[in-house]
This record gives C-alpha cells, sequence and structure tokens, in this order.
C-alpha cells in the first residue's frame, strides 16, 4: 500500500515542520502500516493504542471526563474544523487543556485558516495543519497577531487587568492616568 503524504503545511510550537511523521487518514483501514497514523476517533479506541496510533475528533465530539480519560495518553489529538465557521473545536481543545489536563499536541485540522491561528493558539491548540492554499509565513506572523489579550486563555490564565494591578509602582493616580 502506498504512504499517504500531505501537501498541507503543519506549524507546531510557533514553527514549520517539513518532515511530519503523521499521516491523517480518514480511513483507518487504508492506513499505512510503516507511519504513525491519525484516525477517526471510533476506530482510535477499538484500536490497539499506543505511540504509533492518534485520534481524530469530529467537531461534535462531547468532551466527558471518560473520555479525556481515554485521551490522556494519545500522542496529540487532532480535532476536526469541518469548516472556518465552526467553532466547536475552540471548546473541545480549552477543555481538554483545562479541565482535563491534557498536555499533548492538540493539533488543528480540516479548514483552519490563518486568521484564526492566533485564538485557536489561546485555546490550546500547539499545532495546526494549514489548507493548502495558506501562506506559512503568514500564518507565523498570525500567531503573534496581538502582543497583549484581555481574557484569560490556556496560555496566559490571568486576564489584562490582573496583569496591571500588580505592576509595581504605580499608584492609583498613574493608573487613572494611563
Amino acid at each position: 500500500m502506498p504512504e499517504q503524504t500531505s501537501h498541507r503545511p503543519l506549524i507546531a510550537e510557533r514553527r514549520v515542520v517539513v518532515d511530519d511523521a503523521w499521516v491523517l487518514c480518514e480511513d483507518a483501514e487504508q492506513r499505512p502500516e510503516s507511519q504513525p497514523a491519525i484516525i477517526p476517533l471510533e476506530a482510535w479506541q477499538v484500536s490497539a493504542k499506543g505511540e504509533a496510533l492518534a485520534p481524530w475528533l469530529p467537531s461534535d465530539t462531547e468532551m466527558t471526563a471518560e473520555l479525556a480519560e481515554e485521551l490522556r495518553d494519545a500522542p496529540l489529538v487532532a480535532i476536526d474544523f469541518p469548516k472556518f465557521t465552526d467553532g466547536r473545536g475552540y471548546s473541545i481543545a480549552r477543555l481538554l487543556r483545562e479541565r482535563y489536563g491534557y498536555t499533548g499536541q492538540i493539533r488543528a485540522v480540516g479548514d483552519v485558516l490563518i486568521d484564526q491561528l492566533f485564538y485557536m493558539s489561546r485555546c490550546g491548540f500547539d499545532a495546526f495543519l494549514l489548507r493548502e492554499d495558506q501562506v506559512v509565513e503568514d500564518a507565523l506572523k498570525a500567531l503573534d497577531t496581538f502582543s497583549l489579550s484581555y481574557q484569560p486563555g490556556t496560555d496566559d490564565p490571568e486576564p489584562l487587568f490582573r496583569r496591571r494591578l500588580r505592576k509595581p509602582g504605580k499608584t492609583q493616580a498613574d493608573r487613572a492616568v494611563a
């Protein structure tokens, strides 16, 4: 069976991954034996789990404590974005990171657009399989779109107003002028 390859750029840990060992397989039966594979969640749940298999979660996955426990030892979790307007994957990633303490790679796959990367990273994604028509250099810049965030996120759980109040040497009057 020929090995499956993707021409889609992958960004992980804020850098371009040239040689991604993982193959995204829509059909678990056709996964290559010689490469680690990301397969649909249902197929992964009934397979012999190991370092060479990772689950691919559909956007309508209900994240429960039981599922999170199953996913805990997965080397990575891929979350599908069937279209860029479907934001349910953000919630799945955030729950995995914050509520269930998942520490492995969370990879966004599907209709992943550059203008969403900054927000995805705030929700816990640390890898992005871009669409083929996306420019990788622009995607890397998009991860640093904003220098500060008001809201807490998985990358910084403290809101901006608390960070500002902690700054030493500022009095109430100084903060009112700023």
